[in-house]
């Protein structure tokens, strides 16, 4: 009888050049999940990436430091123990501009990818 249910134990590490640590847990790069992602991630002190668009919604759940959003142009700062979710196609940056790693959980609903993320340049 086949299982009703998964561990994961070796969640895939998304190769980064900026420090930021993302072990998908599952989701389009892990199993082939299309319809959603979990992921653990560690944003260093000082990390920012560029503005994006996604076409998927996305949870974070905040566990230690602080993640600053910038959503439509409005500044959030989540602490640990808070969490947001940001509807699909809304402009947003996401960074860590404090003198701690921040450690979250991230769920995309579809799955994240690159393909659906809308960077800009």
């Amino acid at each position: 009888m086949k299982k009703k249910f998964t561990i994961q134990n070796s969640p895939f590490v998304v190769p980064t050049t900026d420090g930021k640590l993302i072990e998908e847990h599952f989701g389009q790069a892990t199993d082939g999940n299309k319809d959603i992602s979990i992921a653990h991630m560690v944003a260093p002190a000082g990390w920012s990436e560029p503005f994006q668009t996604p076409e998927f919604d996305e949870y974070t759940y905040i566990i230690k430091g602080k993640k600053q959003f910038i959503i439509d142009g409005e500044e959030i700062i989540l602490e640990a123990g808070q969490s947001i979710k940001i509807e699909k196609n809304t402009r947003v940056q996401y960074s860590n501009p404090f003198t701690i790693a921040c450690e979250y959980i991230a769920i995309c609903t579809p799955a994240f990818s690159m393909d659906l993320v809308n960077r800009e340049e």
